[in-house]
């Protein structure tokens, strides 16, 4: 009968027993987000919808997106993409990085939209340069009026993981594309529940758990992909269409450096679909296959080549052909030359050569043809180039040398030529010189545009910007051996470009002065090519016989 009670009592003791415990937990929730994120230079990503206002009508809109991505700005996104219903506006990106997963969900949503994306910036009319889209210029609605522009523009870290996205991605040579390591972020965080458990025949269970506390426990990171990570990021690139390529470029530069995509790399490995033109800004929309030459959109039809005739010493073949092309801009110009002159011929006139565009197989013969043309006259080559083919850069160079001109940097403006066409067809002379006026400023030689700049006797510059180029691993001793042709310091050379980790970059003219890239500078005041007068030209204090380039000495110029 004891027994019998005791068994009892044990047996309901058990059934009834309800422990409380506080079991402590530590759960490690794992974040994905690029090392620039810890640096919180940009304030979270915002997004406006901008109209340009340098144009009247059929003006191009796109989404300024620019700040740092964080969790919530995909929230934000959806709600702009909202806004803008069936729209189809490219998305313009400046920014520093941030939240990977984030990233990939705006790259999905952009993708989803059909929507376009480009690397650039937008300065927002009547604001200051350090604050582009001042407050003061966006409408109640978050619309505003402004500008975008290329120069100095970047997407890093996890944004080139958004701008993936777009159906049309492009970039100009001005702007960056970087990538990094991801760094995953282990957030430890300490739980605390309450949990109710029963005992019965000696062995424990649960019957409820509620969580009554967190507290952060620390953080740690690492950079090493995990299988989960590794493989969201293959899937997401497949997915978007770019190469895996992307990720030995990612994991070879630590989250505290950056790896610059070069513009040709990035279209190979599809991470951008088309590199803009010098004439196109990021923000215009691509271009239909039947797009009018006026069209406001970037990636215009190509037009052939044309082939340069014969013509005699008064008339300039190439500017015959550039008169019978197509009405359609290409996509990527060819290098046209145009004999230029600025002023009455009658009296006072300049010429010179303006040679524009990039440089392609086919240039040197166009370089050839209008030096024929000119027979002994020597009339300043001025360039402007985002470079070009490596070896028509050689020939060309060594055609000017051996002609004895002098090279510079200039941009070209046409009469009555629109700002994004200076080159325009109508305004070029169907015969003879062609009109117009030359600037030193915001013009450029990159590339091997610098190759050929560095065959002019004299070759000067004056604000404006010159291109370093690394040549390919082949092509080393090559160029080389033109550079010492040349007279250009070709090791001086070589180690500034293995200090830098970027294809191509401008490099002061100091530097370039250094190198003997150039041999002088054009002095204030004095525009490039602007010193050589037509033939016809009557004799005076600005066009004196036996003309000569005015030059600043190096020694004169301090950077």
């Amino acid at each position: 009968m004891r027994f019998a009670i005791s068994f009892l009592v044990k047996c309901l003791f058990f059934r009834s027993l309800l422990v409380f415990l506080l079991l402590t937990l530590p759960i490690g929730a794992a974040t994905l987000q690029a090392a620039e994120e810890k640096k919180a230079a940009q304030p979270p990503m915002s997004f406006i919808l901008v109209r340009s206002f340098l144009c009247q009508e059929n003006c191009p809109e796109w989404i300024s997106a620019e700040g740092r991505i964080t969790s919530d700005t995909p929230a934000r996104l959806r709600k702009i993409l909202k806004k803008i219903g069936d729209r189809k506006l490219p998305v313009v990106f400046r920014s520093e990085g941030g939240d990977v997963d984030a990233a990939y969900a705006m790259g999905r949503m952009i993708r989803k939209a059909g929507l376009e994306t480009a690397v650039g910036g937008t300065q927002l009319k009547d604001c200051p340069v350090e604050d582009t889209r001042c407050q003061a210029a966006i409408a109640k609605d978050g619309t505003a009026v402004g500008d975008t522009y290329s120069a100095g523009a970047y997407c890093f870290s996890a944004c080139p993981l958004a701008f993936a996205g777009g159906t049309s991605r492009v970039a100009s040579q001005w702007a960056f594309i970087g990538v990094h390591q991801i760094t995953t972020v282990y957030n430890k965080v300490r739980v605390s529940y309450r949990i109710e458990y029963k005992i019965v025949n000696g062995k424990k269970k649960e019957i409820s758990r509620k969580e009554v506390g967190r507290k952060v426990a620390g953080q740690s990171s690492s950079t090493k992909l995990g299988k989960k990570a590794t493989a969201a990021l293959t899937a997401y690139l497949k997915e978007m269409g770019v190469s895996q390529d992307v990720i030995g470029l990612m994991m070879g530069a630590t989250p505290d450096s950056i790896n610059i995509v070069a513009p040709a790399d990035a279209v190979r490995m599809g991470l951008a679909t088309d590199v803009l033109a010098y004439n196109e800004r990021p923000g215009m929309p691509l271009c239909a296959p039947d797009a009018m030459a006026e069209a406001i959109c970037h990636g215009h039809p190509v037009a052939e080549a044309p082939v340069p005739a014969k013509a005699t010493v008064s008339q300039a073949p190439v500017q015959d052909a550039a008169a019978d092309t197509s009405e359609t801009l290409p996509r990527t110009r060819p290098m046209d030359f145009l004999v230029m002159y600025h002023g009455n011929c009658q009296e006072e006139c300049t010429q010179w050569i303006s040679a524009d565009g990039d440089i392609t197989p086919d240039t040197p013969a166009r370089l050839e043809a209008i030096l024929k043309t000119l027979g002994e006259r020597k009339l300043p080559v001025v360039l402007q180039s985002n470079g070009g083919d490596m070896d028509a850069a050689f020939a060309m160079g060594r055609m000017v040398r051996a002609a004895g001109l002098e090279t510079s940097i200039g941009r070209t403006q046409l009469p009555n030529c629109p700002k994004l066409d200076p080159r325009c067809i109508a305004s070029i002379a169907k015969s003879g010189p062609t009109e117009g006026e030359v600037f030193a400023g915001r013009a450029y030689c990159l590339s091997t545009c610098t190759v050929v700049l560095t065959s002019g006797t004299p070759r000067i510059v004056g604000y404006s910007a010159i291109g370093l180029v690394r040549p390919a691993a082949a092509e080393y001793t090559k160029f080389f051996a033109y550079f010492d042709e040349m007279g250009v310091r070709a090791e001086t050379y070589e180690m500034m470009m293995l200090a830098t980790s970027i294809e191509q970059g401008n490099i002061l003219r100091s530097q370039a002065l250094d190198l003997g890239i150039i041999n002088g500078i054009i002095p204030y005041g004095e525009e490039p090519g602007s010193h050589v007068c037509g033939p016809d030209a009557k004799e005076s204090l600005r066009c004196p016989r036996n003309q000569k380039a005015e030059i600043v000495p190096a020694a004169a110029l301090a950077n």
